[in-house]
Parts: structure tokens; sequence; C-alpha cells
């Protein structure tokens, strides 16, 4: 028996973690990436015209992809089709909500098209937008302009990369126990906690940053260097753009700022899959997935979208996980629930989102870290089981409650077990540490003792979590 033909649509990180995905479970992927980057099992500079089912797709399953490269198409059939484009596919260029700006003489752009900041030496430069994309060209820019302003509309949560001890902010807030406790104190404590926290930083309402919504709210924007810019004057935060001139901007507030050189639309993105025609539909950002991945609608499981998700964490490890799952559905290891048990289920997803997010295109394809890969992890038979391992390796269980939640914890068990995983969860402290230690210094006696005293406080309170809850 052949193995079945695979098509991945797009060559970035989810397309990569899909290949390896199909491989892994004796698939045959073909990608086809219409820019020259990358290489492998890859078909370069081929753009995907179309994706059709084919007339016996109710039993068969599979898709006509038809692509064009070097002015000629070409037509394959394909047994199933990964969509790996991403979220990030079509800038978000709202112009008409800026009046004036038809008449502006400077310049301006998305920022998907910005590339280095020498150009902007000595000018006075908006920024309009404070997303991670926003804040990440003011501080670069700042280092050369004149001056920066940064345009907000409702303001922002600013959370810094490096949290407590030096620790990546991931590592240090992503754990089960913490998650755990989030969920039993609720969002309401949770936002307060967060926003103290962000606040004991720096003020957001003296940086002129704090917003209406609530601290998880909204997707946060991480920089460490923001905060800086601002108070050394060399970005200055500014409410919304009421309208341009040929040389200025008048903000809502009734300020106005003159003689203005470049303004960058830091205005996020929309997505679309226009080779896929109806079998999936795009609605102002909005679209039906089960799980995020599975169209509903189709009689065949053999469509999956890999990666539309924006995570409050790392998307990688997310679409690696959708991929196992994705792959073990093609080859019918796993199946999917009626299709009316679906559309319920991404209903009551959707709706969750609209009730805890600030009203914005960017804010349809939220999605908690952990939340997401605990429940990809279960549809595959991979999730870790706490309970079984607090009485049969309570070192191991210790760390996949208190420590960071990686990708290497879902290759305990299930499709795609690896021997080296529990090694690897116990060393993920030695390596986060190890490229920060160039430098010897002598341990403290001390500190080691009291670590290990907190260890064994912590592993009581475990046990005391799983028999009580779990």
């Amino acid at each position: 028996m052949t193995n079945k033909r695979i098509a991945v649509i797009g060559g970035g990180v989810c397309g990569l973690t899909s290949i390896k995905c199909c491989l892994e479970e004796g698939l045959e992927p073909i990608c086809f990436e219409r820019t020259d980057d990358i290489g492998g099992l890859w078909r370069f500079q081929t753009t995907v015209c179309s994706v059709k089912k084919q007339p016996d797709f109710s039993t068969s399953g599979q898709w006509e992809v038809v692509t064009e490269s070097e002015g000629k198409k070409k037509v394959n059939v394909f047994d199933g089709v990964m969509v790996c484009t991403g979220h990030h596919t079509n800038a978000h260029l709202p112009l008409e909500s800026f009046p004036g700006i038809e008449t502006f003489k400077g310049q301006y752009f998305h920022s998907r098209d910005y590339k280095h900041p020498e150009s902007f030496t000595g000018k006075r430069v908006i920024i309009i937008g404070i997303g991670n994309s926003g804040g990440d060209l003011a501080v670069e820019i700042s280092h050369v302009a004149k001056q920066v302003f940064l345009s907000t509309r409702r303001g922002a949560w600013i959370l810094n990369r490096v949290a407590d001890h030096g620790y990546p902010f991931d590592v240090f807030i992503y754990s089960r126990l913490k998650h755990f406790l989030r969920k039993i104190c609720g969002e309401s404590l949770t936002n307060m906690f967060l926003e103290k926290r962000m606040n004991q930083r720096f003020n957001h309402e003296m940086y002129g940053l704090k917003p209406k919504h609530r601290a998880l709210s909204q997707h946060p924007t991480v920089s460490d260097d923001l905060p800086n810019r601002i108070i050394s004057g060399l970005v200055k935060v500014k409410g919304n753009v009421k309208e341009f001139t040929e040389t200025a901007a008048i903000f809502e507030d009734g300020s106005r700022e003159d003689d203005i050189d470049a303004v960058i639309f830091a205005t996020g993105y929309s997505f679309a899959f226009p080779f896929l025609e109806d079998s999936v539909k795009v609605v102002k950002n909005k679209i039906s997935l089960y799980k995020k991945v599975f169209p509903p609608n189709l009689e065949k499981p053999t469509l999956a979208i890999i990666g539309l998700i924006q995570p409050i964490g790392a998307i990688m490890p997310i679409s690696e996980l959708q991929g196992r799952w994705v792959t073990q559905v093609f080859k019918g290891l796993k199946a999917l629930p009626s299709q009316s048990e679906m559309i319920i289920e991404i209903t009551k997803a959707q709706e969750e989102i609209e009730k805890r997010y600030v009203e914005s295109q960017r804010h349809t394809i939220q999605g908690d870290y952990i939340d997401t890969m605990e429940e990809l992890a279960d549809l595959m038979g991979a999730k870790p089981n706490l309970l079984y391992l607090a009485f049969t390796d309570p070192k191991l269980a210790l760390q996949l409650l208190l420590g960071p939640c990686t990708p290497i914890q879902y290759r305990l068990q299930g499709p795609g077990k690896w021997n080296g995983a529990r090694k690897a969860i116990l060393a993920t402290e030695d390596r986060i540490r190890k490229p920060l230690m160039t430098r010897a210094i002598a341990s403290s006696n001390s500190t080691t003792s009291a670590i290990t005293i907190a260890r064994c406080v912590l592993a009581v309170v475990l046990f005391a979590v799983i028999i009580t809850y779990f």
C-alpha cells in the first residue's frame, strides 16, 4: 500500500512542523512555498492557485491542488491538505479611518514593509498601533529618530520578556500549578494580580499607557525597552489620530504634532484562504474551525489549518501538537465528533473569546497556551497523567506541575513517544541556565539547602492538590 500524499501549503514554522509530523507517521508530504527560502521536500517559488475536492471526495477524501511556478500550471491529487500559511498574510491598512492621509506629504506605509531604522535618522515619526510590532518599532526607531510618537486608541498593558530572577517570562508564568491557581482564583483576581505586578515595574497611568480594559482582555504587548524609551523622552505616547494634514497629525484630544516626516501603520493583519474557495470561509477575520484546526462541514476530515491561533505564549509547540493530531486523523487512527457536536464546540469557543477580549480583529483566534496544549494532547492520547506519575515517578510529576509547560512533556506517552523525554524534562532548568552562565561563580550552600527544602514542601503540596482535585 502506497503512503498517503499530503500537500503542505507554506514553508514557515508551521509548515516545517507539519512536514516533520507527516514523516513521523509515514506520510508523504510535499510542501509548496511561494518564496525561495528553506529547503528539503519543497517546491520553491510555487503558488497554490486552488484546492478543490475531487469528484469522489465523499468516499476518497482527496483534493485536486493546482499550482503555478514560472508561469506553468500543474495539477496534483493529494490524500490530505495541511494549510500552514499563518495569520500574518495580508496587511491590514485602514486608511479610511484616518482622514487627510491622502494629502500627507511625508512617507506612510504598513509595518510589514519596514526594513531598517537608518532611513528615519533625524526624523519625526508617528507609529500607529501599540501591539508588539508597534512597540518594537517605536523602540528601534527611537535610537535614530529626532522624535517618535506612539499613537494608541486604547492603551495597553506592557509585559516584560525578562521575569523574576531573570527567567524568560513564559518559563516563569506557564506552569501547571500557576495555571491551576489562576483557574481557582478566577479572571478578576488574576487581572488584579497581573496589573499590580506590571504597575510595580512602571506606573502605566503615569506613562500614558493605562487602558480601560483589564490585563487579560487584550493580547499582551511584550517589551522590556519601551518604558525606558518613554522615560528618556525619545518616545511620546499619544492618543488616536483624528486626521492628518500635509505635514501634521491632529489627535482626538485636540493636540497637534507638526513637521511629521513619516507614519508607520502597525495595524495588524487579516487572513484569508482564497485558494480554498468554498471549503473554508473567513468573515471579518472570523473562521469556524473545530479546535481551530478542522472545518466542520466536510464529508471527510482531510483538510486542516495549522497555526491559525494567536496564543499568549509560543505558537511553535502548539502547531506541532496540531500537526501530530492532524496526521493521526488523516491516517484514521483518531476520529472527529459529529458535525453538530463540532459546531456546538466552535460556537462555545467563539462566545468565550468575545466575552473575554476587547472587540478587535486581532482577537478572533486567541487561545491560552496551556489550555490549548493540554486539549490537543488529550485528543491524541499524549497528555501526561499527573495522578499516575505522582505515585510512580514523583520527581517527574513535581517537575510537570511546577516547571514550565514545554513540548517535550507531550512525548512521554502516546503517539510520538520519545524515550529521552523524561531525562530532557528533568534537565529543563539546566538548559535554561547554561547559556547564561558564561562566568564561573561559586554556588551558595545555603541557597541550595533552601531550594531543597522548598522542593520538599512543594512535593507535599503536589500530593495534596492531586488527592483533592484530580
